[in-house]
């Protein structure tokens, strides 16, 4: 996985999820290289900084911040509401039913101990999750 986020954010995710590498763009161009030659020949490429973020989920354990626990749908309405999207805005865009954004929202809320839409982007926010 190549993002221009940060591979303490999505490694542990991205990993989880079948990557084989996670790299930041901004990393050194002969990283990429060497990134790219390791996923090809079968194995596998973790940086430095995806590395620690590995090693302190695995250490921490439950600790782990809570935007982690949440599914790939969850962490779509997470961000989407973060951000400023009503529940039938994020509903459309993500071809759901009101309803069932509505679900994911009061889940979310509930796995990350949050009381409020206020209170997620903050989060967010100070997890740098959004700008």
């Amino acid at each position: 996985m190549l993002s221009i986020q940060p591979e303490e954010q999505y490694a542990l995710r991205a990993f989880r999820l079948g990557a084989s590498g996670c790299l930041n763009k901004s990393g050194a161009p002969d990283e990429l290289v060497q990134a790219i030659r390791a996923v090809a020949s079968g194995g596998t490429y973790v940086s430095a900084a995806a590395s620690n973020a590995l090693v302190s989920g695995i250490k921490s354990g439950d600790g782990r911040p809570p935007h982690l626990l949440l599914s790939e749908r969850e962490q779509q309405v997470m961000l989407m509401l973060a951000g400023g999207s009503t529940v039938g805005e994020s509903a459309t865009a993500l071809n759901l039913s009101v309803k069932t954004v509505s679900t994911y929202r009061a889940r979310i809320l509930e796995k990350m101990n949050l009381a409020n839409n206020a209170q997620l982007t903050q989060y967010a926010y100070r997890h740098k999750l959004i700008e």
